[in-house]
């Protein structure tokens, strides 16, 4: 069984984070540890702006390499590991596009919200699956 711990106020914020970008898409990174089970515990949720070019921003999000290398290298100076990455689906579902799965990684886990006329919906989180063929949806266990 796949599970991501994540406190309410994190995903609270990750929730706000796609309201307020609405009709874009919101990104950022899930920072945190995974134990020897593979359960993944989210210390720090991390926004990051989309850089994705303006007009392709509602559908679409793309996070900046030197924004991933500077995020690994706090997050390692902490003793965690960049676990995930979060992005908001705007009048869509709260689970992978096709260009998801496109550009996806095997391991990380994928936290999308649907969020609808800036409301945050479902939120949901993905792995994909190590021969890249789809995702595998995993518990999300909301602590205090």
């Amino acid at each position: 069984m796949r599970v991501i711990n994540i406190k309410r106020s994190d995903l609270d914020f990750v929730r706000g984070k796609g309201e307020g970008s609405y009709p874009n898409e919101c990104c950022g990174f899930l920072v945190g540890r995974a134990d020897e089970e593979g359960v993944k515990r989210v210390s720090r949720v991390l926004p990051v702006d989309n850089a994705r070019e303006e007009e392709a921003q509602r559908n679409r999000f793309l996070i900046r390499p030197e924004d991933f290398i500077a995020t690994e290298k706090t997050a390692r100076a902490d003793g965690l590991d960049i676990i995930g990455f979060y992005h908001s689906h705007p009048d869509a579902e709260a689970q992978p596009s096709a260009f998801d799965l496109e550009h996806a990684w095997p391991w990380y886990s994928y936290l999308i919200v649907s969020v609808r006329d800036r409301k945050a919906g479902r939120a949901a989180s993905w792995v994909l699956d190590h021969d890249r063929s789809g995702f595998m949806e995993e518990d999300i266990n909301i602590e205090d």
